[in-house]
């Protein structure tokens, strides 16, 4: 149509209407107030027929419900996400009410996943930014496209304001919930691209510092609620007694004196463990607690012995012999480059299995009945959850129903369903009621899905003038993917990009070779934050200060050099250095720099440490980050997220480590399982220095990386070049290396 013609209208009447952008279909559609819930930050579907379907629903009164698609753990993407749509629709953020999605792929799922609904890996505004701008822009048209019909004048007259079309040549305007009140829809519907989305330095909610996020008033006051705090009618609880071995299964059980227990209805015998089901979860605990089970003893793992492994791995990591899958090749022949160089760097890597200690231990709520399910699940993957759901309650995915709650945390853990599969089969075995399955801080301890055991070996060629010339990076750690899918493992050809994340780097290198050599020990190793790079960011910084020392050159001179292509990375190392004060001396304290390019964030950290050689215990005094997250849609968040990322990632290089021996998990509880404590706490200072012609970078991880290298890089400063190469950095570990 032309911008001064009419168009020509049709009753909607509630009908949905298909937005395709780049390939990704979303829907749209009208309703009537009586559809939704609203007044809570995060509402929820009314408890009628009605079953959120679509991305945006206005009601008669001007309230507009949009769709959260991503889990909400604690990152911000409730009021993230929604807010894209928000911001192009020209909605009025205060008339807005957020409704978490169903289970359902085909509509909400993240195109960065290939379709799948899932939020990890610092996925969840990459793969929707462009789409839901696009939605809401698209959403803003049509509306403007039916006011134009409704007061006869041409849509090139039109603009918006906050939900409502504005015609300022008459002064005459329409309220949103006007337009839905009597639903038309143009019968062509009119396009739009990405040029027509609102430059960034116009926009009214992105960017902005005053647009608080939506989830933390419930957090605050109490009326959150996560997985845990699901309370249905007659419910029931479940507890599982695991095998303490994975692989392993009751052979015998002896449940007399569990259903003695007052108040225990079944006991339900699974394949890796034993089931309570119990009209209260104390009940269902100290039934657990008296079961006599013998398990099989053929597992595997029962020869897993973390502390001898990671020594293995380092030597196979060592041996170049041993051939492992090219992750990632670039420029000359890497291996001859070394050979021929004039000095080589070679030096090992090593870090710990560690666990997530989400806030919100695992658990799920579950009805079974004879032809449906339904789920109430902190989970990460409501998608995968719907399909396991499905094939466990023995009916279809278009019978089953999954709520996800907000999440006490995810870190990767929740992308996992262990925990929903419990609750269904328990559920299934009391069809008719309820059943929540919640984990003890010990069951999550003893039976998570540990980041991998890793060793890394990187080999670094110089020439006579110390430029690098050959970069071998080789990877040895059991795998992720194999695991969760054998088939995408196979496809790849042995490859798996989630342990090998972060292995590409920006640095300037004439031949670069990654390797990947994968150990297979039966042991379930999962994401954990960060993924990857939590580890390979750790071998390259630290490496990379190797280098710098042994042609006798400042770090970060070297990085800027190293990076003399890169100016945002540039910017950030430059930025953090004057931030910190890099070259002012400090007594009894050293810093140390490194830089991440993780989830195509551009982040470099500052850590100030000082030393007890006697004890060997660091201490971090003072982190400093500078970020370019691209568009910075909260700032504030982002702050927020990259302070959190800090103490993850501090945590985890200082005190995080589980140990398993003869396949089993030794520590328990957090007073075994160390993380860091509020007395330990680092001073920290982000900055935030957005590019707005860049799109969203990840953000949720991107500040873990670079701590731990920071951490190694000041010591080495402080102690006159003693290197950390063992994640965590354990005082005893700290101290034989002094003593090396």
């Amino acid at each position: 149509m032309t911008k001064t013609s009419l168009p020509r209208a049709v009753a909607l009447s509630r009908r949905s209407f298909l937005v395709t952008v780049g390939g990704t279909a979303v829907t749209v559609a009208f309703a009537s107030l009586s559809s939704v819930a609203l007044g809570a930050a995060t509402a929820q579907a009314a408890t009628g027929d009605f079953t959120p379907n679509v991305w945006v629903t206005i009601a008669s009164d001007g309230i507009v419900s949009i769709i959260s698609p991503a889990s909400e753990m604690g990152q911000g993407v409730m009021t993230s996400i929604p807010l894209l749509i928000a911001e192009d629709m020209d909605a009025d953020w205060d008339m807005v009410r957020i409704v978490q999605a169903p289970a359902d792929a085909e509509k909400y799922g993240n195109p960065n996943f290939g379709g799948a609904q899932l939020t990890a890996g610092s996925d969840t505004t990459r793969g929707y930014y462009l789409p839901l701008r696009l939605v809401g822009a698209q959403t803003r048209k049509i509306l403007v496209a039916i006011a134009a019909s409704r007061l006869n004048v041409p849509v090139s007259e039109l603009t918006t304001e906050p939900s409502r079309v504005v015609h300022l040549p008459s002064g005459r305007s329409l309220g949103y919930g006007e337009i839905a009140a009597t639903g038309e829809l143009p019968d062509v519907l009119p396009q739009v691209s990405e040029a027509e989305l609102k430059p960034i330095d116009q926009c009214r909610y992105i960017g902005r510092m005053d647009v608080n996020r939506i989830d933390v008033p419930s957090k605050v006051n109490g009326t959150a609620k996560f997985g845990i705090d699901v309370e249905l009618p007659d419910m029931l609880y479940g507890a599982v007694l695991r095998s303490p071995v994975p692989g392993e299964a009751p052979e015998s059980i002896d449940d007399a004196a569990a259903r003695a227990v007052n108040g225990v209805i079944q006991v339900v015998p699974l394949r890796n463990g034993v089931g309570i089901i119990a009209e209260s979860y104390d009940a269902a605990r100290r039934a657990r607690e008296v079961l006599n089970v013998t398990w099989t003893n053929s597992s595997s793992v029962r020869r897993y012995n973390s502390t001898r492994l990671v020594e293995a791995y380092r030597d196979v990591g060592r041996d170049l012999a041993q051939a492992g899958v090219i992750s990632h090749t670039q420029g000359d022949d890497a291996a001859a480059a070394i050979a021929g160089a004039a000095r080589v760097i070679a030096a090992d890597y090593l870090s710990d299995h560690v666990h997530h200690v989400t806030m919100e231990p695992m658990n799920a709520t579950a009805l079974v009945s004879s032809d449906s399910v339904e789920v109430w699940a902190p989970t990460q993957g409501p998608g995968t959850a719907r399909d396991v759901a499905a094939r466990i309650g023995g009916t279809t995915p278009d019978k089953v129903k999954v709520n996800t709650t907000l999440l006490g945390g995810g870190f990767g853990r929740r992308a996992e369903q262990d925990f929903v599969i419990e609750a269904v089969l328990l559920a299934k075995a009391v069809q008719g009621r309820p059943v929540k399955v919640i984990w003890s801080r010990e069951d999550d301890v003893r039976h998570g899905k540990y980041r991998p055991l890793a060793a890394q070996h990187v080999e670094v060629g110089l020439d006579a003038s110390g430029n690098i010339v050959g970069w071998h990076h080789r990877l040895v750690a059991d795998s992720i993917l194999a695991r969760i899918s054998k088939d995408r493992f196979q496809r790849a050809g042995g490859q798996d990009s989630l342990v090998t994340d972060g292995t590409i780097h920006n640095y300037r290198v004439a031949a670069h070779l990654v390797q990947f050599v994968r150990q297979d020990n039966g042991q379930d190793v999962g994401s954990w934050r960060a993924v990857g790079n939590g580890y390979t960011k750790f071998a390259i910084e630290c490496v990379i200060d190797e280098v710098a020392a042994a042609k006798g050159v400042d770090p970060v001179a070297f990085r800027l050099e190293l990076l003399s292509e890169q100016p945002r990375a540039r910017k950030v190392i430059e930025t953090v250095a004057a931030m910190a004060e890099w070259d002012r001396p400090r007594d009894g304290r050293a810093l140390g720099i490194a830089y991440s390019d993780a989830f195509e964030a551009h982040c470099a950290e500052v850590a100030e440490v000082s030393l007890d050689r006697e004890s060997g215990e660091i201490r971090v005094h003072n982190v400093w980050c500078a970020i370019d997250p691209g568009v910075a849609i909260q700032p504030l968040n982002i702050e927020a997220q990259v302070a959190g990322a800090i103490v993850h990632g501090a945590s985890h290089a200082l005190y995080e480590q589980l140990n398993i021996v003869d396949g089993e998990v030794q520590e328990s509880n957090l007073d075994t399982y160390r993380v860091m404590r509020m007395s330990e706490m680092p001073q920290i200072h982000v900055r935030i220095m957005p590019t707005p012609e860049n799109r969203p970078a990840g953000i949720g991880e991107a500040g873990l990386p670079p701590v731990g290298p920071a951490i190694a890089n000041a010591v080495a400063r402080l102690t006159g070049g003693v290197r950390l190469r063992h994640y965590p950095f354990l005082p005893e570990r700290v101290k034989a290396a002094l003593s090396s």
